[in-house]
């Protein structure tokens, strides 16, 4: 078995859901258990785990399923193939073993054995080599994730053999999250499988008590294989439209676990003795993705998308949205990658006469139009100051709110431009990400040469080429000012005296399983 190190993948972040607020039962018959250890190996249990989270699941079916904020409906009733850590390692999960062939075409998994599904049916390579078939031909968010994939195949029951058609130094990583999501094969016909899982996890979700993008209830479920991770006998996902709703929640006692999104719910949550529970995963920013000027012909000219980076204050917005809770950055790449460079975080100093010279040099000295999508989980201040800020170099921005249809419309695509919240990934993944042509977030599906040869010879290279390439792509998607990155936030997770979690340096929230009883 090969193991590697694991990297950071990616995943949405906000998730693309504004969700109506339920008043439900509170927290406060939890932590009733004993002491459970984190990273997966503790087995204390709870009686009861209330989470607020601010995206519910478009559908159960694992096929269109989402990660990021939506991790924790997944994992309650469904495993993945690997598992990742909170040491940031790939582990073995259902699948126990892993090795590719020299070539890095071939991937062979070896499937535990002894697992059964929620309805009875028996986990075979046969129902993974399905679930990830129809994840493959799906039309998920994440359906990219097997974009090099050729045939996926069940030779025996043990056994997945994965061919691809070049080599995905991101692959195992996928296989921790959507892509490795699995599914009983009795249950593909189901009419209800988008609100009536049937995996093979942890928990299973209690239909009647649960209202769809408003409340879900998870049971703890009897004869799982892992029972160490199974921490209590019932979560309850509520989920948040607001933040000020989550936080009056959290105030009542309503909740142990709370997503906070908005920095100004930070100190108020620290003040009610909540624990925060960070990290500094995603940056926030503008995303520029209409740089071929299709439907905003003006964004087509570099110089103005460099004016509008220009035109950030940056050390002010984190002030004034993040309360200074994260660190400054013209870079989508993180401080661990090898693409990071200091240098570039000053590229592009708070500058409205520069911008406003380019704006002219460009032939924009009038100004024009842009809609752009806003979203309340992130607050309303953001987009204020970004209105004001582009309003002084003649940009005259216009906010709509798309509701549930926020990521949707935003990858149709409907707009030009976006401020949005993304995880910082390094290397590979964020690339197929943010960059290459068919990434999620490039639903322009914008193509630039000098890009798609540095990915390409990326693929094959040997590290030390790879860091020197990745660095140099780096260098120029800043200078062609791709995207308009703001600061890297830190993103909480608050919890109460009863619950504590351990953080993933992978995703924006942790894994369900360390999440365990104080």
């Amino acid at each position: 078995m090969i193991r590697r190190d694991f990297l950071r993948l990616t995943a949405l972040a906000i998730g693309g859901s504004s969700i109506g607020l339920v008043a439900c039962s509170g927290g406060g018959d939890t932590g009733n258990g004993d002491t459970g250890g984190t990273g997966g190996g503790g087995g204390g249990k709870g009686g009861q785990l209330v989470m607020g989270l601010i995206s519910a699941p478009m559908s159960f079916d694992p096929s269109v399923a989402e990660w990021g904020n939506r991790l924790p409906f997944y994992q309650a009733v469904y495993d993945t193939l690997l598992l990742a850590t909170p040491e940031g390692t790939i582990d073995p999960y259902l699948a126990t073993e892993w090795s590719y062939d020299d070539s890095q075409t071939t991937l062979t998994l070896t499937i535990r054995e002894g697992v059964t599904f929620s309805d009875g049916e028996k986990l075979d390579a046969t129902a993974v080599a399905l679930s990830m078939n129809r994840f493959k031909e799906g039309s998920g968010p994440d359906a990219g994730y097997m974009r090099n994939v050729d045939t996926i195949e069940a030779p025996d029951a043990t056994t997945v053999v994965v061919t691809f058609t070049a080599a995905d130094p991101a692959f195992l990583n996928y296989l921790t999250r959507t892509a490795g999501l699995v599914m009983s094969p009795a249950a593909v016909e189901n009419a209800d499988l988008p609100t009536n899982p049937v995996g093979s996890g942890p928990y299973t979700l209690d239909v009647g008590a649960t209202v769809t993008e408003t409340s879900y209830t998870f049971l703890r479920r009897d004869g799982y294989w892992n029972p160490d991770v199974q921490h209590y006998d019932k979560i309850v996902m509520r989920v948040f439209q607001e933040p000020t709703a989550m936080l009056n929640a959290l105030r009542a006692g309503e909740i142990n676990y709370a997503k906070l999104a908005v920095a100004d719910t930070f100190e108020q949550a620290e003040a009610a003795g909540w624990t925060l529970n960070k990290n500094e995963l995603d940056f926030q920013g503008l995303l520029l993705l209409d740089r071929a000027g299709t439907q905003v012909p003006e964004l087509g000219d570099v110089r103005v998308r460099q004016a509008i980076n220009h035109a950030i204050d940056r050390p002010a917005l984190l002030q004034a949205v993040a309360l200074g809770y994260g660190t400054v950055t013209a870079q989508v790449f993180p401080t661990t990658s090898a693409a990071y460079d200091d240098a570039l975080d000053e590229r592009f100093p708070y500058d409205v006469a520069k911008a406003k010279a380019l704006m002219a040099e460009a032939g924009f000295e009038k100004g024009f139009s842009i809609t752009m999508p806003s979203s309340p989980v992130l607050g309303t201040t953001v987009y204020a100051l970004i209105t004001q800020a582009l309003g002084e170099i003649g940009i005259t921005v216009t906010h709509e709110d798309p509701g549930a249809n926020f990521i949707a419309d935003l990858l149709a695509p409907k707009w030009s431009a976006c401020f949005m919240a993304l995880e910082q990934n390094p290397d590979w993944q964020l690339t197929q990400f943010m960059i290459s042509e068919d990434a999620v977030f490039n639903p322009f599906r914008y193509a630039d040469e000098k890009v798609a040869a540095m990915l390409d010879e990326y693929r094959t290279a040997d590290d030390a080429r790879r860091d020197a390439i990745i660095k140099e792509l780096n260098a120029y998607i800043v200078e062609q000012a791709w995207f308009a990155p703001f600061y890297r936030v830190e993103g909480v997770v608050a919890t109460d005296k009863n619950t504590s979690v351990t953080m993933l340096p992978t995703n924006t929230l942790p894994n369900i399983y360390d999440i365990v009883p104080a």
